[in-house]
């Protein structure tokens, strides 16, 4: 039995196989250990585009760089309940990922269950055409993760799993794999390759034959602003959710990944650059940020939303030098670029200095700048100051998980033995909710083997 990917849908898997299978288990990553993960951009500012990037790959894929902050919501992070055809199952599935990290040192501490203050900031957000999503939320912080992580691996270990990290899978077989040059035989294959992995199953999946659509993708900036602008609704809730509905072209608009008192990090990709944000519990930055996205769906005769966004970061990085850009919103707004002189006249010090000041209006689409002018404009009037001209905006931040595989009710694929779970294969969007699917994933395994 073999797991492509040892983020949290790979690992969560691996624990289930482990435990309730007589399958030996194997995971490859492309990564390294967690304690190697440390990228020098938390400490400097700076990225010195390690390749493969720390950020996304590795033991604890994209989330052990990540804030640490647990949704725990079934229909956050993707509807659990479409997989389990049940809400209650989905409820009992996020319960079992939760406790898991709980056994390995999460803090017990949720936060997000005050119900007056929820409901007072659910009706301020009303009253703004704002919608609310109200979450019970445990962080883990940035710093502590890998503790949580290696705690969950030794565990795995203790159970036969093994782990092989800096291994590229370079082509799935028919119950094989080839890493290295050399062909590895394993009659199950889960793949769990998460955000970074994404576009390279696309091309196995072609290869293979995988029944695959593109559904939507999730394009926009990571803004950062003063810490005490967005305190009062970190109060209510850590990572704040709001829905948006944009004026001129009434599209969907999202808050994601808040990072009170936090840091703005690079992602850096095979050909393209992005933006990402963390939080540590002990070491904390004057600002907050959060990435600010706009929804995005094509219809025939374009589908490919992947490429449509990759098209939209390839620009992005280009116009930065392959740097991200960085530009204040009142710029954006004037219709010119920033420089570095116009940042330090503002009141917010950006947390990542390793950026380009730029125009992103000429590497995202017009609308796509309409939305985020007419959405951050919305959000101020719950979050008074968002909207101000100093608020700093960072791109591109583009979430590429369009890509949706095809499965049946046991995960797996229309390629006998060949399974999914998690970002890379279109099924979740985060760390609850990609370990879920492992789960799932795993407990589809089992069942065709005790077939």
């Amino acid at each position: 039995m073999l797991i492509i990917g040892a983020g949290p849908a790979g690992l969560f898997a691996a624990h289930e196989l482990s435990k309730n299978s007589k399958l030996s288990v194997t995971v490859v990553d492309w990564g390294q250990e967690i304690e190697k993960r440390t990228c020098p951009a938390v400490k400097t500012g700076k990225c010195i585009g390690c390749k493969p990037c720390h950020i996304m790959c590795g033991l604890g894929g994209a989330g052990g760089c990540s804030s640490g902050i647990l949704n725990l919501r079934h229909d956050i992070g993707g509807d659990l309940s479409k997989l389990t055809k049940s809400v209650p199952k989905a409820e009992k599935l996020v319960k079992e990922v939760d406790d898991i990290f709980v056994e390995h040192g999460a803090p017990k501490e949720v936060h997000g269950t005050g119900s007056k203050e929820i409901e007072q900031l659910t009706r301020r957000a009303a009253a703004a055409g704002v919608r609310f999503i109200p979450i019970p939320q445990r962080h883990i912080g940035s710093e502590y993760l890998p503790d949580v992580i290696n705690s969950f691996k030794r565990k795995l270990e203790k159970q036969g799993v093994k782990f092989m990290f800096n291994s590229r899978v370079e082509q799935i077989g028919k119950s094989e794999v080839i890493i290295k040059g050399k062909r590895i035989r394993a009659k199950y294959i889960l793949v769990a390759s998460g955000r970074v992995g994404a576009d390279w199953f696309a091309e196995q999946a072609q290869i293979l034959s995988v029944k695959l659509t593109h559904g939507p993708i999730d394009i926009g900036v990571r803004v950062e602003v003063p810490a005490a602008v967005y305190g009062p609704v970190v109060k209510v809730n850590r990572d704040p959710k709001f829905h948006i509905r944009t004026k001129t072209f009434d599209d969907f608009v999202r808050t994601f990944c808040t990072n009170h008192q936090g840091f703005v990090m690079e992602e850096r990709y095979d050909d393209h650059v992005g933006v990402n944000g963390q939080s540590l519990r002990a070491k904390k930055s004057q600002n907050t940020n959060f990435a600010f996205l706009v929804h995005i769906e094509l219809t025939e005769p374009v589908t490919d939303t992947t490429a449509y966004g990759q098209s939209i970061a390839y620009l992005a990085t280009t116009i930065g030098g392959g740097r991200p850009l960085l530009q204040r919103l009142g710029d954006l707004r004037a219709g010119r670029r920033s420089t570095w002189e116009r940042i330090k006249r503002g009141h917010v010090v950006p947390t990542l200095r390793s950026v380009t000041p730029g125009d992103i209006s000429m590497a995202m689409p017009g609308r796509v700048v309409t939305d985020i002018i007419e959405g951050l404009e919305h959000l101020d009037e719950v979050a008074p100051g968002v909207a101000e001209d100093s608020t700093l905006l960072y791109a591109p931040e583009v979430k590429l998980y369009a890509m949706q595989i095809h499965i049946d009710e046991n995960m797996e694929t229309n390629v006998p033995n060949l399974f999914v779970a998690g970002d890379g294969a279109g099924l979740s969007r985060g760390i609850v909710a990609a370990a879920a699917t492992g789960l799932l994933a795993a407990r589809g395994i089992i069942a065709k083997a005790k077939a």
